[in-house]
């Protein structure tokens, strides 16, 4: 058995940013993620690197990841069902795409920001 020292495992931010995705669409009240448009276009960037390189894109729409400093920030944008409290799926939001990056990738999240850009009227 041969055993490798300084071994060192990368999380893409295009991981990350796929696990937040599922994590935050999961949650009850969230109607959909919406992109807005700075996030359109990191989107479409981070996309195109993708199909450039031949790698599948996982859906992460409405999500941007920042890293600074060591720190871990991740940018949730979204829609609500009407029946929805925005405090309410918000927290549920953060704590749940927190959760779900830390335990499917190793990586701590520093913080989640979830910006609510619409309320669907008549969903519920």
């Amino acid at each position: 058995m041969t055993v490798v020292a300084n071994t060192e495992f990368v999380v893409t931010d295009a991981v990350i940013a796929g696990v937040a995705a599922r994590a935050a669409a999961a949650v009850p009240g969230v109607l959909r993620l919406e992109p807005g448009v700075l996030g359109l276009v990191g989107h479409l960037a981070r996309s195109g690197r993708q199909l450039w390189s031949g790698q599948e894109s996982a859906p992460s729409a409405g999500v941007r990841v920042r890293r600074a400093g060591g720190w871990l920030s991740i940018q949730i944008d979204l829609s609500m069902t009407a029946g929805g409290r925005v405090g309410e799926v918000g927290t549920a939001v953060q704590q749940e795409v927190a959760r779900a990056v830390a335990e499917q990738t190793g990586v701590d999240v520093d913080a989640v920001s979830v910006t609510v850009l619409d309320i669907e009227p008549g969903t519920l």
